[in-house]
């Protein structure tokens, strides 16, 4: 029963909260400079901020095709920092309706698609649709009977 008790003394000690451990506090990044308009009744907006580290920040955006069935929020911006090598990184951005669209200098690209995957593409692409049917089976085009039995 002992050896019990001092186990249960030991896990409660040693799960207990360990505080003034090196490392555990940062300085704070202060804000020098921060804006808001917005959000306005016609969903309109803008800010923007910069920090005491080097990071700007500034977005805005505003309702498409307001009062209709199309009626999407837009947002563009964009943000810049320098990386931890020392590399300045800037993104711009655009979100809408058709997507999320970024651009940085330092993204990857794809490579170029090669020659016979591109002519295999647009002759895919030039070639008509096949259509199904409810049950999803292919609709064939009406053949004529003599074609049939001729």
């Amino acid at each position: 029963m002992q050896v019990i008790v001092i186990a249960c003394l030991a896990a409660i000690a040693s799960a207990a909260p360990q505080f003034n451990q090196p490392g555990q506090y940062t300085t704070p990044i202060p804000i020098v400079q921060q804006s808001q308009d917005g959000p306005h009744p016609d969903g309109s907006y803008q800010y923007s901020y910069a920090t005491g580290n080097g990071i700007n920040v500034e977005e805005s955006g505003y309702l498409k095709n307001p009062g209709t069935q199309d009626e999407a929020q837009v947002a563009q911006g964009g943000f810049s920092y320098t990386a931890p090598d020392g590399t300045p990184i800037q993104i711009k951005y655009l979100a809408d309706d058709e997507g999320f669209k970024v651009e940085g200098a330092h993204l990857p690209t794809p490579p170029p698609i090669p020659e016979a995957i591109q002519r295999a593409l647009e002759f895919l692409a030039s070639q008509p649709q096949q259509q199904y049917d409810e049950q999803g089976f292919p609709v064939q085009a009406a053949q004529p009977l003599r074609a049939n039995f001729g």
